[in-house]
């Protein structure tokens, strides 16, 4: 298994810009994680051989989305107080994370943000041209950017109403967690464009880093859901609403990951 010297350009502009985290941790896979997308997608576009009109769209959405995800929360972690409030107690103080398990989550990171650039990579590194598949792929990156943006203006002007109450109104009526199903169709798509470029053993690379974001979302919704259940949960109305929304996907009755304690992430 032979990887192109481009891949390592990847994974250094990667951990060059989500080094970040070494401030706060968590912004290894916060801040970090939106900035080195973009920078990924930026470097793709600029530098990337068999540039053509599908891997350029593709391109123009990941930075798109890293710069829209990198800037709201680089925005909430400065700007908005209830967020730290919330967040206080389930996330340890940077100072107490040692520095070698920082290292380790620098370069975990960092090598994830790459598998998940790599079906738009693998499209121009192929020289394949533009299919179905590409245009399709982005259309639904598109859509997936336009959700969890989408999802987070929606929380923002709820909140401002009744910021003691939870979030079930627009997009929060048919899931609860409808930035994360964003985040997650946004990446369907990524890997729908490399269908007819990516081939053999690539695929379980771009598999690799699917099933790895697919597994953050649900941890990610498992936090949600545990803080939700402490804030809301004496509230008939949210006990409703948490037995009849599903938590991430909309249509598929799972309403609940509080108890899959392996969601750690």
């Amino acid at each position: 298994m032979v990887f192109p010297i481009q891949v390592l350009w990847l994974f250094l502009a990667a951990m060059l810009i989500s080094s970040i985290g070494f401030k706060h941790y968590i912004w290894f896979f916060s801040i970090g994680y939106g900035f080195a997308i973009a920078g990924e997608g930026l470097l793709l576009l600029l530098f990337g051989k068999g540039v053509s009109l599908g891997t350029v769209l593709c391109c123009l959405l990941l930075i798109a989305y890293g710069l829209r995800l990198g800037g709201y929360l680089t925005f909430r972690e400065w700007k908005v107080g209830s967020y730290k409030t919330n967040m206080k107690g389930e996330i340890k103080e940077s100072s107490r994370v040692p520095f070698g398990v920082k290292i380790a989550i620098w370069v975990a990171c960092a090598s994830l943000y790459v598998l998940q650039v790599l079906p738009v990579f693998y499209r121009m590194a192929s020289g394949a041209a533009d299919n179905v598949f590409v245009f399709l792929g982005a259309a639904v990156m598109a859509f997936g950017l336009w959700m969890e943006t989408e999802a987070d203006l929606q929380k923002n002007r709820a909140k401002k109403i009744n910021s003691r109450r939870f979030v079930d109104t627009g997009l929060y009526r048919f899931v609860r967690c409808p930035n994360y199903l964003g985040e997650m169709l946004f990446w369907t798509g990524a890997v729908i464009s490399g269908v007819g470029a990516v081939r053999g053993w690539q695929w379980a690379l771009v598999a690799l880093g699917y099933a790895l974001i697919a597994y953050v979302m649900f941890s990610g919704a498992r936090r949600l859901e545990i803080r939700q259940n402490r804030n809301y949960g004496a509230d008939p109305e949210y006990q409703q609403y948490v037995k009849t929304v599903p938590i991430l996907v909309p249509f598929v009755p799972l309403y609940s990951v509080e108890k899959y304690k392996w969601l750690v992430a």
